[in-house]
């Protein structure tokens, strides 16, 4: 990922704060990371838009770590689109919270409580957690928000079912503006942060979009999980559409990962730690793996199914070409996808690059001559 000449000591961390990202192996900040850590050590509500793979985690763990003090009760609540996501904050503040000695707790679904509940009973200064779990143990009266002084909405845009109060951070890689007039009625005058416009692709990652006929889609796919061999993440819309391409795909021969909601929390921590390892290369995954997690190694993305929202097009894509690698962003798509790939192509400010595939016959989009609509033609 790209980084600023700035050192973080410039940033007005702490020493233990530094020692901590001395640590991590981090020298130069990130240009969210320069401008979001002094606003947020400032105590100011931030809205921060950069894009996937830019360290927003960081951005918002290093001034919480900065302005908080052990043993005062849970001042600040990280509210997470996902578990895994979740679980991969916690990673974060057990590093840079050391220093200040600060305890961290997870509550996330699909998992027994009572661990959870043990956890909130050892006094942790911080709370990551999933909206649905964090109601859950409120309503069970296992912790109390009235000390809260910190609140960090991860992926801001998917996380604005709840309320706003006190300093809070919100980062993501795309903010709608609807989304954005939104927050700005409970923030107390944020500073809005932008490193890239809102829907700007990641560096490093080829397009390619493929318009075939709805029956050769797993033809298609077959044919560029063949040719690119990397380890690659492959987008459905649908739980059960995850389920019986995962079948399709072992029927093949591949070895394959799956990752959706319907699985257990096991089975989905195991799928991610296989998939890191690169065994199973393939993981076929719903829309939870679209956004924050850290996977280096992932080549290709593949959009099985177009996504409906034009703004998950980015955060999927950006599963690639993490840190300065290259990777690439296959679209597999049907005449009926044109509407939400415009809705794309609008969004990020470019066209997709049509591409086609050794003997899988094209659609070729004409211009409208009815109704205002497009009908393909195929091109043998």
């Amino acid at each position: 990922m790209k980084t600023t000449a700035q050192t973080f000591a410039e940033l007005g961390l702490s020493e233990a704060t530094l020692r901590g990202v001395a640590k991590h192996g981090f020298v130069h900040p990130t240009p969210i990371q320069a401008k979001v850590i002094p606003v947020g050590l400032q105590g100011h509500d931030v809205i921060g838009c950069a894009q996937t793979g830019t360290g927003k985690t960081a951005a918002f763990v290093l001034p919480i770590a900065d302005r908080l003090t052990h043993g005062k009760g849970i001042r600040c609540v990280i509210l997470s689109p996902t578990r895994e996501i979740a679980l991969q904050t916690k990673e974060f503040l057990d590093v840079f919270g050391q220093g200040h000695h600060l305890r961290a707790a997870v509550l996330i679904g699909g998992v027994a409580m009572g661990p959870q509940t043990s956890a909130l009973r050892n006094h942790p200064d911080i709370v990551v957690a999933t909206p649905g779990r964090l109601l859950d143990h409120l309503e069970r009266r296992h912790l109390n928000l009235q000390k809260v002084s910190e609140v960090v909405l991860d992926e801001a845009d998917r996380m604005l079912d709840m309320g706003f109060h006190r300093h809070t951070m919100m980062l993501s890689a795309t903010m709608p503006f609807a989304v954005e007039g939104l927050a700005r009625q409970y923030l107390r005058d944020p500073m809005r942060i932008d490193v890239a416009p809102p829907g700007t692709l990641k560096e490093g990652i080829v397009h390619r979009l493929y318009l075939v006929d709805q029956g050769q889609k797993r033809t298609a796919l077959l044919r560029l999980l063949k040719d690119e061999r990397g380890p690659t993440l492959v987008f459905v819309r649908m739980k059960h559409e995850a389920d019986r391409l995962a079948r399709f795909l072992l029927s093949e021969g591949f070895d394959i990962g799956i990752l959706h909601g319907d699985r257990s929390q096991r089975e989905r921590t195991e799928a991610l730690s296989a998939f890191r390892t690169g065994h199973p290369r393939i993981l076929v995954a719903t829309d939870i793996a679209a956004r924050g997690l850290d996977i280096p190694a992932i080549a290709h993305v593949i959009h099985y199914d177009v996504p409906q929202n034009a703004e998950d097009y980015v955060h999927r894509s950006g599963r690639t070409a993490r840190y300065q690698a290259t990777g690439v962003a296959s679209v597999i798509g049907t005449w009926m996808d044109l509407t939400s790939i415009k809705a794309i192509e609008k969004l990020v400010g470019q066209t997709l690059p049509r591409c086609t595939i050794e003997g899988i016959p094209a659609f070729v989009e004409t211009p409208p001559k009815r109704f205002g609509r497009l009908r393909p033609r195929m091109r043998h």
